[in-house]
C-alpha cells in the first residue's frame, strides 16, 4: 500500500502541472488567491493614482511653479518631459526587479516597489518649487519622478503574475483583471482628489492644494503594505527555487529569443496610446479649448466607472474565447472611434465631452488593457517570467504613453490646435496593437508550467491544453 500523503504534496508544493491540472482548490489556497488579487489591485491602483495625480498636476500647475520665464505652451510641455522622465525609467525598474524578482522571489520584489513608489509621491508632495529654491526644484522633481518610474517598471509585473501563477489554469484572465482594475481605480482616486482642490481658488491651488493629492497618497501605501504583507510566495516560483534552476541573468535568457519581448511590447502600444491622450492628455487639450475643469474631471471619473465593469468582463470573456480576439475587437474599435471621439470632444458640449471618454477610454481601451495582464504572463516561462512580462509592459507604456502627450501638444500647436493629429495618434496605436495579434499565439489554453522550459516560450502541457475556463 502507497504511504498516505505528507504535507509537501499540497497542491501548493506539487509540479507546476498538477496544480494546474488538479480540480480542487484548497480553502487555503482560495484566501491566498483572493489576497494576492487584492495586494495586484492596490498595487496598481497606487501606481496610476501617483503617475495619473502627476500627470493631471503637470498639465495644470508644474509648468509655472517648476519652469518659470518660459511660454505656457513650452512650460507644459516642459513638465509633460518630467512624465516622459518616469516612462524612461520603467524599462529600467522592469530589469532590475525582474532580475531579482526571477532569482530571489516576488514577494519581496513587490513589497520594495510599492514602498518606493508611495514614498517618492510623497515626496513630491513636500518639494520646494522653482522660487524657492531654484534650479534644484525640476532637477528633485524629475530626480523623483524617476524613482518612481523605476519602482512601477517593477510593481505591474510582479503583481500580476503573483495573481496569475496562485490561480493556475483556472480563469487566469478573470483573476489577473482585479490588477488590471487597479488602473480605472487610482484613475477614480486621483480624479475625485484632484477634483476637489482644482475647486480651490487659483492662487491656493497653486500655492499649497497641488501637494494634497501627492500627500494623501501616504494612505493608499499603508494599505497596500498591510495587505502585501500577508501574501506568500508563488507556488511556481516556489517550485523554480525548490529545483534550484532560476536564470542567473534573465534579462540575457529573454533576449536570446526576442521575438516574445517585442510581440508583448507592441501588443499593448494600443491602450497606452488611447490612456495616455484620453485621460492626462485630454485635461490639458480640453481645458485649452473651453472647457471647465470639473467639466473634464467628471468625464474622467464616469469614464473610470465604466472601465472598472468593462475590463473585469472582457478579461473572462478572454478566458472563453481568447485572448486575441477581445484584444482585436478592442484595437479595432479604438481605430474606428479615434475620430468620432475626438469631434465629439471638439463640440464642447461637456455631455458629448461624456460619452467620448467612455467610448474611448472606458470601453474601447478596457477591452484591449483587460486581458493584458493575462496575455504578457502567459508569454514567458517561469523561469524568467518577472523580467519578461515587466519589460514587455513597461515597453509598451514608454512608446504608448510616455511621449504621446509631448508629440500630441506640439502637432496640435504647429497645426492651429486641431485635434487630427490627437486622432491619427490613437488610431497608429490601435493599429499596431492590431496588427501585433496576428502574430500571437493564442495563449489563453497554454499551461504554465515547466519552470526550466525555453525561457522566453509559453510551454504546453498536452494534460492541460484544454482548461476550463
Amino acid at each position: 500500500m502507497s504511504p498516505s500523503p505528507t504535507p509537501e504534496a499540497t497542491p501548493e508544493h506539487t509540479p507546476e502541472h498538477t496544480s494546474e491540472s488538479r480540480p480542487a482548490r484548497s480553502p487555503e489556497r482560495t484566501r491566498q488567491l483572493r489576497r494576492v488579487a487584492l495586494s495586484g489591485l492596490l498595487g496598481t491602483a497606487v501606481e496610476f493614482y501617483d503617475f495619473l495625480v502627476y500627470g493631471t498636476v503637470a498639465a495644470l500647475v508644474f509648468g509655472e511653479l517648476f519652469f518659470p520665464g518660459a511660454d505656457p505652451a513650452v512650460g507644459t510641455i516642459a513638465a509633460f518631459g518630467t512624465f516622459a522622465a518616469g516612462y524612461v525609467a520603467r524599462p529600467l525598474g522592469g530589469i532590475l526587479f525582474g532580475h531579482f524578482g526571477d532569482r530571489l522571489g516576488r514577494k519581496s520584489m513587490l513589497l520594495l516597489t510599492m514602498g518606493l513608489m508611495g514614498g517618492a509621491s510623497f515626496l513630491v508632495g513636500l518639494l520646494p518649487t522653482y522660487d524657492t529654491i531654484g534650479v534644484w526644484a525640476p532637477v528633485l522633481l524629475i530626480t523623483l519622478r524617476v524613482v518612481q518610474g523605476v519602482a512601477i517598471g517593477g510593481e505591474w509585473g510582479g503583481a500580476t503574475l503573483m495573481v496569475v501563477e496562485h490561480a493556475g489554469g483556472r480563469r487566469r484572465g478573470l483573476w489577473s483583471s482585479a490588477t488590471q482594475m487597479g488602473a480605472p481605480l487610482g484613475s477614480l482616486l486621483s480624479t475625485a482628489v484632484v477634483a476637489l482642490v482644482v475647486a480651490l481658488p487659483r492662487d491656493e491651488f497653486a500655492a499649497w492644494g497641488w501637494r494634497v493629492p501627492f500627500l494623501l497618497s501616504v494612505v493608499l501605501l499603508g494599505v497596500g503594505l498591510f495587505v502585501r504583507l500577508k501574501v506568500v510566495e508563488s507556488p511556481l516560483f516556489a517550485e523554480v527555487k525548490k529545483d534550484r534552476v532560476e536564470s542567473r541573468l534573465p534579462i540575457l535568457d529573454v533576449l536570446r529569443r526576442p521575438r516574445p519581448l517585442v510581440l508583448a511590447c507592441c501588443v499593448g502600444i494600443g491602450a497606452f496610446t488611447a490612456q495616455s491622450l484620453l485621460t492626462s492628455y485630454l485635461i490639458a487639450y480640453a481645458t485649452g479649448i473651453g472647457y471647465a475643469r470639473p467639466q473634464v474631471l467628471t468625464a474622467l471619473t464616469v469614464s473610470a466607472s465604466v472601465a472598472l465593469v468593462v475590463l473585469p468582463c472582457a478579461s473572462a470573456l478572454s478566458d472563453r474565447i481568447g485572448r486575441r480576439p477581445v484584444v482585436l475587437a478592442g484595437a479595432l474599435a479604438s481605430a474606428a472611434l479615434a475620430f468620432p471621439v475626438m469631434a465629439l470632444v471638439d463640440s464642447k458640449s461637456p455631455g458629448l465631452l461624456i460619452l467620448a471618454v467612455v467610448l474611448g477610454h472606458g470601453i474601447a481601451q478596457s477591452a484591449m488593457y483587460g486581458p493584458l495582464g493575462a496575455l504578457l504572463t502567459e508569454m514567458f516561462g517561469t523561469r524568467v517570467r518577472y523580467t519578461g512580462a515587466s519589460l514587455g509592459y513597461q515597453g509598451a507604456t514608454l512608446i504608448g504613453a510616455g511621449f504621446s502627450p509631448m508629440i500630441a501638444g506640439s502637432l496640435v500647436a504647429g497645426n492651429g490646435g486641431s485635434s487630427t493629429p490627437v486622432a491619427l495618434l490613437l488610431c497608429g496605436g490601435a493599429l499596431v496593437t492590431a496588427l501585433t495579434v496576428a502574430f500571437l499565439r493564442e495563449t489563453s489554453r497554454t499551461s504554465l508550467t515547466g519552470a526550466a522550459e525555453s525561457p522566453a516560450t509559453p510551454h504546453t502541457d498536452p494534460h492541460t491544453e484544454e482548461i476550463s475556463a
